[in-house]
């Protein structure tokens, strides 16, 4: 689905928008962006009502899943964090 994200720094300074699309799997999501494509990989959480279930990506980044139509990667090294929001899905 496509969805539009904002990118900011991790101190939230708003750095610009982007578009991406996300493929979601439930249990692991794939995020398109003009320059790169991530897979999150196994999104795991020791306790789903206090903690968001994440993983790290191949490239280093932190991938979350923050809703059903919401999803965010982080590269700390790279101060830089882009939220996805995503259209609400028809079930």
């Amino acid at each position: 689905m496509p969805c539009h994200g904002r990118v900011e720094t991790l101190s939230g300074k708003q750095q610009g928008l982007v578009e991406g699309t996300i493929v979601d799997r439930f249990t692991s999501f794939r995020v398109s962006m003009p320059d790169i494509t991530l897979e999150s990989g196994l999104l795991y959480s020791s306790d789903r009502q206090r903690y968001l279930p994440s993983a790290v990506t191949h490239e280093g980044w932190l991938a979350q899943r923050l809703s059903d139509t919401r999803f965010s990667v982080i590269n700390a090294p790279q101060d830089k964090m882009i939220t996805f929001s995503c259209p609400a899905r028809a079930i």
